[in-house]
């Protein structure tokens, strides 16, 4: 149980330096993810989010804190990340509790949850504040966190 915590403090210390590369070797190539921004995603498109956010990210920091191992395979972690939103401008600071499922000293499995509404509302201000909890504006974010996402690979010609 002690590997999987060291890789849960490597996945998160690499976070803090913006190494996706080093973020993305905790991971099986077979990794399954999903957050409320991005929906659902798996192998190489994780990898590919996290490279393109670490690429993009201004002003970052984060911290991470409570990392419980449940049982051989599953663990938890809150962790919490501040930035400037590069479409507004806007401050946010984003409350993360992560689930990871790990198997052979890999993350097989990672889920973020937050507040979708919460971040809308810093990220995007008034608009955000006034129509976050809608599942209109929460169907727009994860389009657009999609598109911006094809929109990279795409870009890296892979």
């Amino acid at each position: 149980m002690e590997v999987n915590k060291q890789v849960i403090e490597n996945f998160y210390t690499a976070f803090q330096q913006l190494d996706y590369t080093a973020m993305n070797s905790c991971y099986s190539d077979e990794i399954v993810f999903s957050d409320p921004a991005f929906g659902f995603l798996r192998g190489e498109e994780v990898k590919y989010m996290w490279e393109m956010l670490c690429k993009n990210a201004k002003d970052f920091s984060l911290t991470f804190s409570n990392i419980q191992l449940l049982d051989d395979e599953y663990a938890t972690c809150n962790w919490v990340a501040t930035y400037t939103f590069s479409k507004t401008g806007r401050k946010v600071v984003n409350h993360i509790k992560a689930f990871m499922k790990l198997k052979d000293g890999k993350i097989i499995e990672h889920s973020d949850a937050f507040k979708l509404s919460k971040w809308a509302a810093q990220a995007l201000g008034f608009k955000g504040e006034l129509l976050g909890w809608t599942g209109f504006l929460k169907r727009k974010i994860q389009k657009n966190a999609r598109m911006n996402l094809i929109k990279f690979i795409e870009a890296k010609g892979e």
